[in-house]
């Protein structure tokens, strides 16, 4: 049976990192004591300063799957507009 993914809200995240940065306690311990797994809070680290601000990963991150869907977008706009070339090319022969 599939296992059911935990959510959890950004502020989680930010104080969870907050907390790994500023606890003499290992990731390890932190991790265990909060239910999550020591790699998820590597990861929210990477998201996150410990300020509770984006990294400039995490900013780059986003900024990168915008403009994969913006180029995808572009991309389909564009197909369609070739297959519209052509047929409008095969009503005028």
């Amino acid at each position: 049976m599939a296992e059911i993914r935990a959510k959890y809200d950004e502020e989680f995240k930010k104080n969870a990192v907050s907390l790994s940065y500023a606890s003499p306690r290992s990731v390890k311990q932190i991790s265990e004591d909060l239910g999550i797994s020591e790699n998820l809070l590597y990861r929210w680290r990477k998201k996150y300063t410990a300020d509770g601000e984006k990294t400039r990963y995490a900013t780059l991150e986003e900024e990168n799957k915008a403009l994969k869907k913006q180029l995808a977008e572009a991309r389909i706009e564009a197909d369609m507009l070739k297959k519209a070339t052509a047929y409008f090319a095969n009503l005028h022969k």
